[in-house]
């Protein structure tokens, strides 16, 4: 079947698109704070879509295809919450008993090794107050967390609003499960026609980009994430399952994890043992753990899939909780995905463009036989090199040329036709 060519927008079009996307983002700005369920559940049946369209292939029914990924999926959520919440709530009540031994190591270690090796005295710094205030800090932050509890178990209201929120992720994701690829082609129905095939495209294009990643980088996370509990473990870390899983969840930010996840183990390291066995003992963990990254995980699950840079990727998720809180985290990595593909497009219609071909065109030919005195005189003198006249109206040029061929155009045409 012959896909009919793209029909350029007209300027009223444009205008109508630009201010229909305009009335959207304020809309999502607004309800923001009620979408994040359904962000979630828009991202959980995102990620289970293909398993569903895979047992689909196998002959099986779409109801009951999403029945079995929606069990499996709860399953994994559900073990993995019970296995992981007492695990952390052990590791965090060990930290907060820990905690006035890490404050002497700082004080008492930390501090006259700082200023030994580099010959600073601090003495500005009091690290008895720094403590303090963290500690009225944590208090205060306890003080709030009581009174916003105690208001919410006073309000019968807004328990059942955040109940419902939670109840209503599960009820979300199995419809949207189930009707996804219903809802996907309902929204192709509704682009406007010039427009349609060229986003068609681009959300054929996203989506390969933003599902490899999030599949992939999710699969890298949690292979990290395991390797370095267990690997702390094994060197006889006390904290090794919340430093391994701290640095796990942030490593999709390139060398982030690491960075964070060797501070932390170093420190852990230094106050449990105190010797260099083990400071050397967690840097091959770290390192270990970066080289099964860099040479197997990334390569094979994830790929140059997004190709953003690290800093990018900061600033994405900073914006994204900026501008709409919990619900924009969720969805700056997505949103980031489609705009790299946005501006490869963008990129690819600017070179295959007349503005482009237009500097390529400009430059005239220069006679071979004149060419390298030419080119040395106006080297020597700082003058333009000069341009050979073009022929007269029917006149022929004695050396053959190669042909050119015209430059492609937006709307399907050819250049100078």
């Amino acid at each position: 079947m012959r896909v009919p060519p793209e029909c350029p927008m007209s300027d009223t079009q444009k205008w109508q698109l630009l201010a229909l996307t305009v009335v959207l983002g304020f809309l999502l700005w607004l309800l923001a704070p009620v979408l994040t369920p359904f962000a979630i559940s828009a991202l959980l049946a995102y990620l289970g879509d293909p398993m569903v369209d895979r047992l689909e292939n196998w002959k099986l029914s779409r109801s009951l295809a999403v029945a079995v990924v929606f069990v499996l999926m709860s399953l994994a959520l559900v073990g993995v919450a019970l296995l992981l919440v007492p695990m952390l709530e052990r590791q965090i009540s060990y930290l907060v008993e820990q905690f006035p031994r890490y404050r002497d190591w700082f004080q008492n270690t930390a501090l006259p090794w700082i200023e030994s090796r580099t010959g600073i005295d601090i003495v500005d710094l009091d690290p008895a107050s720094l403590f303090d205030m963290l500690k009225d800090s944590w208090t205060q932050a306890g003080g709030v967390a009581a009174t916003v509890l105690g208001g919410l178990s006073k309000s019968g209201l807004a328990v059942l609003g955040w109940v419902a929120n939670v109840a209503l992720i599960p009820v979300v994701t199995f419809y949207l499960l189930r009707d996804w690829d219903v809802l996907v082609e309902r929204v192709r129905m509704l682009l406007p026609r010039p427009i349609e095939p060229t986003v068609s495209r681009l959300a054929r294009e996203s989506d390969h980009v933003l599902g490899g990643f999030l599949r992939g980088q999710l699969s890298v996370m949690l292979a990290l994430g395991t390797i370095y509990a267990l690997g702390l473990w094994m060197v006889g870390i006390d904290l090794a399952l919340l430093i391994g899983l701290i640095a796990g969840l942030v490593s999709f930010i390139p060398y982030l994890g690491a960075i964070v996840g060797v501070g932390a183990a170093l420190i852990a390291a230094l106050v449990q043992h105190g010797d260099w066995l083990h400071v050397v003992l967690v840097l091959a963990v770290f390192g270990v753990g970066q080289t099964i990254e860099s040479f197997l995980l990334t390569p094979l699950l994830v790929g140059d899939r997004i190709g953003m840079h690290p800093v990018a990727v900061i600033f994405a998720i900073m914006a994204g909780g900026q501008l709409f809180g919990f619900f924009g985290v969720l969805l700056a990595l997505p949103v980031a995905a489609v705009t790299m593909v946005v501006l490869r497009y963008a990129y690819e219609r600017y070179t295959t463009s007349r503005l482009y071909g237009a500097a390529v065109g400009a430059v005239a030919a220069v006679p071979d036989d004149a060419s390298d005195a030419a080119l040395s005189t106006a080297a020597a003198t700082g003058e333009a090199p000069p341009v050979a006249p073009a022929p007269a109206h029917g006149a022929s040029d004695e050396r053959p040329h190669a042909p050119i061929s015209p430059l492609p155009d937006p709307h399907g045409r050819t250049a100078g036709k």
